[in-house]
C-alpha cells in the first residue's frame, strides 16, 4: 500500500462535506463553537474585518492580468486578451489600498493617467476613468521572457496633482513542460476558467462552466465504468471525485473514461492536504492528465478550525509541482477549497485559494435547533450545519453576496473566483432531513449563479432521480447561457422582487434572464419589474424548470419554486 493510499484510508477529524458524520475524535467545535449540551456557547472570533467608513472620497486602484497565466502561444493574440485590468472605483470605505482622492466636479470626475511598470520598466500606460471596472491597457508578451516566477507589476496613477500606486502581479508561464498534460486559465475580466476540451485531442481554449457533483467513488464510480459517459451525455462537465480511493487501479480507469467521455476532473485532497509528502505524490501523479481543471484543497477548513496557514501552504505547494513558483504565482491549474462557515476567519482560509466554494444547506435543515445535540443554534453555540442560517434560499444569496463582498474588499475580486455548492442530498441523520425536490435544487443552483457562481458542484451523487433529471436539465441547457454568463462583453445586472431572484447578462440588444421563484407559491412576473420598456421585441426561453412566457403582456410565470432561463430581445 502507497503513501498515497495509506493517507486517504486513515481515520481523519472533520466531517465531510454535507454527511455530517463527526469522527469520534473530533474536536468538540464548530466554526468555532461549542455545540455539545456540557459546553457553554463561546464566542468564535475570527470575523471578518468591517473596513472603516469614509466621509470624503476615496480611490482603490487595483491592476491585475487579463488572463492568467498566460503562455508562450498567447504571444500573436490580437484579441485585446493580453492586458493588465485596471480597477478605479470611488468608494467611501477604507477597502483595500483605498486612499484620499479630491474630485473637484463629482459630476464630472475626470480620468486617470496611469502607467505599469514591470522589473522598473514600462509594460503599458493609458488614460483610465475613474469607477472604471476591469479597464483593459494592452501590452505586448514579447516584452517579457517566459519563466516560474511571477512578475512584480507596480501600477502609478495620476489625477490632478494627485498620485496613486498600486502593485499587483504577472504569472507568463513556459510553455507546457514534458508531465504537465493540461492548462486551465481563469479569465479574469469574468472570473471564468478557460481550458481546453478534457478528452485531450486538441482544440482552441473556451470558457468552462463546472456543473456537476461531488461524486462518490468506491459505491459508485468504480462499480460502473459507463458512468461518466452517461454524465458526460446528461449534460455535466466535471466530476468531483471524494476520496478514498481503495482501488488505484479501478481509479485510473476512471480518469481514462472520464477523459474519454469529454469530462473534466476536479482533484480532491481533503484528506491529506496537510500532509506535503502526500500531497506532492498525488499531485506528480494526477497533474498529467489532460482533463485535470482544478485542484481541491480544504473540504470546510474553517469548520473544523484547520491551522489558519494550512490552505495557503497547500496551495503553495500544489502549485510548485504544478509549474508555478510556489510562492503565490499561477501554476497551470487553479487551487480550490469550500468553506462552511458564515464568518470565521475568512482571510487566512480563503488566501490558499483560486476558486471559494459556499455550501449552505436549508432545504429539510432546521436552522436554529439540532436535534442531534438537543441544543439551539445561534451566532455563538450550536451546528445545525448552516452557520448563521435563515433557513431559506436567500442564505445562498447572502453567502455568496459576503463572499463576493470580502474578495472586492481585499481587492481580491479579480484573482478569486466563487462558486456554489447546492445540496444534493438529504434523509441525513445529522442536518437536511428531506432531499431537495428537482425544482429546489434548480433554485439552489440558480440564486447562486445570479449572485456570482461561476460553478455549480453539489453534494453529492448518487441523488435522487428527480435531483439528478432537473440538474441535467440545467446542465444541458447552460451552452445556451454561457455565452452570456462567462462574455467579457457582458454587463450584469441582479435584481429579486417579489421573491424572484434574477439575473441579467446583456451583450448589445439581447439580455440573458436566468430567474428563480424563491416563494412556495406562483408569481408572474412583468419584464418592466426587471427594468425593460414596457415592450421588447421577442423572448424566447432556454430553460424550463416550471416557467412559461406570457408574449403577449411580456410576463414570465413562475409556478411554486419554478426557474427559468430567457433570451430578451430589445
Amino acid at each position: 500500500m502507497t503513501l498515497w493510499n495509506v493517507w486517504n484510508t486513515a481515520v481523519v477529524q472533520r466531517r465531510v462535506a454535507g454527511e455530517g458524520n463527526l469522527s469520534a475524535n473530533s474536536s468538540l467545535h464548530r466554526c468555532n463553537k461549542h455545540y455539545m449540551k456540557t459546553q457553554s456557547p463561546s464566542v468564535p472570533g475570527g470575523n471578518f474585518p468591517v473596513p472603516a467608513k469614509s466621509t470624503t472620497p476615496l480611490l482603490a486602484l487595483r491592476c491585475s492580468q487579463a488572463i492568467r497565466p498566460y503562455l508562450p502561444e498567447d504571444t500573436g493574440n490580437t484579441d485585446g486578451s493580453v492586458a493588465i485590468l485596471i480597477d478605479t472605483p470611488v468608494v467611501f470605505s477604507h477597502i483595500s489600498n483605498a486612499a484620499a482622492i479630491t474630485i473637484a466636479n463629482p459630476a464630472s470626475p475626470g480620468s486617470l493617467s496611469v502607467t505599469v511598470n514591470v522589473d522598473g520598466k514600462t509594460l503599458t500606460t493609458g488614460t483610465v476613468p475613474l469607477n472604471a471596472t476591469k479597464h483593459a491597457l494592452t501590452f505586448s508578451l514579447s516584452s517579457l521572457t517566459p519563466r516560474k516566477a511571477a512578475y512584480s507589476i507596480s501600477c502609478t496613477a495620476t489625477h490632478s496633482s494627485q498620485t496613486f500606486h498600486a502593485t499587483g502581479s504577472l504569472t507568463y508561464l513556459p510553455a507546457l513542460p514534458s508531465g504537465i498534460g493540461s492548462v486551465t486559465k481563469m479569465d479574469q475580466r469574468t472570473g471564468a476558467l478557460l481550458a481546453r476540451p478534457a478528452n485531450g485531442k486538441g482544440g482552441a481554449y473556451a470558457p468552462v462552466f463546472p456543473i456537476g457533483f461531488y461524486t462518490q467513488f468506491d459505491n459508485y464510480l468504480a462499480t460502473d465504468f459507463t458512468i461518466p459517459a452517461k454524465l458526460k451525455s446528461q449534460g455535466f462537465t466535471v466530476i468531483h471525485p471524494v476520496p478514498d480511493f481503495a482501488n488505484m487501479t479501478a481509479f485510473d480507469l476512471v480518469l481514462d473514461k472520464m477523459q474519454d467521455a469529454g469530462i473534466y476532473l476536479m482533484y480532491d485532497m481533503r484528506n491529506t492536504y496537510m500532509n506535503s509528502t502526500s500531497v506532492t505524490t498525488q499531485v506528480n501523479h494526477i497533474k498529467s492528465r489532460p482533463n485535470l481543471l482544478l485542484w481541491y484543497t480544504g473540504d470546510e477548513p474553517d469548520g473544523t478550525s484547520d491551522p489558519l496557514n494550512a490552505t495557503v501552504t497547500a496551495s503553495n505547494l500544489i502549485t510548485s509541482l504544478d509549474g508555478g513558483d510556489g510562492v503565490g504565482g499561477a501554476g497551470y491549474h487553479p487551487v480550490s477549497l469550500v468553506l462552511n462557515c458564515q464568518d470565521y476567519q475568512f482571510n487566512s482560509y480563503a488566501a490558499g485559494s483560486d476558486i471559494v466554494m459556499q455550501d449552505a444547506y436549508t432545504i429539510g435543515n432546521n436552522v436554529t435547533f439540532s436535534t442531534v445535540w438537543g441544543t439551539p443554534c445561534t451566532t455563538d453555540y450550536g451546528d445545525c450545519g448552516c452557520d448563521n442560517c435563515k433557513g431559506s434560499f436567500a442564505d445562498i444569496s447572502t453567502r455568496m453576496d459576503e463572499f463576493k463582498d470580502r474578495l472586492f474588499i481585499n481587492g481580491w475580486d479579480r484573482t478569486k473566483a466563487v462558486w456554489t455548492v447546492p445540496q444534493g442530498f438529504g434523509n441525513d441523520t445529522y442536518v437536511c432531513s428531506r432531499f431537495p425536490t428537482g425544482k429546489e435544487f434548480v433554485v439552489e443552483s440558480v440564486v447562486g449563479m445570479n449572485h456570482g457562481g461561476l460553478g455549480v458542484v453539489s453534494w453529492d451523487d448518487p441523488t435522487s432521480a428527480e435531483i439528478k433529471a432537473s440538474a441535467s436539465a440545467l446542465a444541458l441547457a447552460l451552452p445556451n447561457m454561457t455565452s452570456f454568463i462567462l462574455s467579457p462583453r457582458a454587463t450584469f445586472k441582479q435584481v429579486t422582487t417579489n421573491g424572484i431572484d434574477a439575473g441579467m447578462w446583456t451583450i448589445g440588444s439581447q439580455t440573458l434572464v436566468l430567474a428563480s421563484n424563491t416563494n412556495y407559491a406562483s408569481v408572474v412576473l412583468r419584464l418592466q419589474d426587471l427594468g425593460f420598456p414596457a415592450t421588447v421585441g421577442s423572448i424566447t426561453q432556454v430553460f424550463n424548470s416550471g416557467t412559461e412566457v406570457d408574449s403577449a403582456r411580456f410576463h414570465l410565470i413562475f409556478e411554486s419554486v419554478g426557474s427559468g432561463g430567457f433570451i430578451v430581445q430589445k
